[in-house]
């Protein structure tokens, strides 16, 4: 068996998708890939883009991080944000990138969570630009 199942957990919901046969997250050490038959791990996730390969075709999705629980034969994603290349609003991410750069600006503002959300409006649109057709996955609601 070459694939696996990854369950992607967030405060919306459940996201799971069979026969993965390739990973990769944004980990806080850099761009970690992910196949069946992985040895266990916990690794904590950074702003960036996951990318999930099926059937040979590759989904691109944005997150804003969390942590990630890795099994030879499953993973599970526990994230705060999880949004396809498909369904992110590129005029809503814009003006997010807007607000975040005037707050970069602005010397009353904490520089960390200025600096935060200008990773992850950036992110977002990086993620924007790609596309791809796909099939829904099974979504399961707590």
């Amino acid at each position: 068996m070459n694939d696996f199942q990854l369950d992607i957990i967030t405060p919306e919901g459940i996201t799971s998708y069979e026969n993965v046969s390739y990973l990769r997250i944004p980990s806080i050490d850099g761009l970690t890939g992910i196949q069946a038959k992985h040895a266990h791990a916990i690794i904590a996730i950074d702003i960036g883009e996951i990318k999930i390969t099926i059937n040979g075709e590759n989904r691109y999705f944005s997150t804003s991080g969390g942590f990630s629980d890795i099994k030879p034969e499953s993973v599970q994603l526990l994230i705060e944000s999880f949004e396809s290349c498909n369904t992110i609003d590129k005029k809503r991410a814009i003006k997010s990138l807007e607000r975040a750069q005037d707050r970069a600006k602005d010397n009353t503002m904490d520089l960390q969570r200025s600096e935060i959300a200008l990773k992850r409006a950036k992110n977002r649109l990086k993620i924007a630009k790609k596309v791809y057709r796909h099939h829904s996955p099974h979504v399961a609601h707590p």
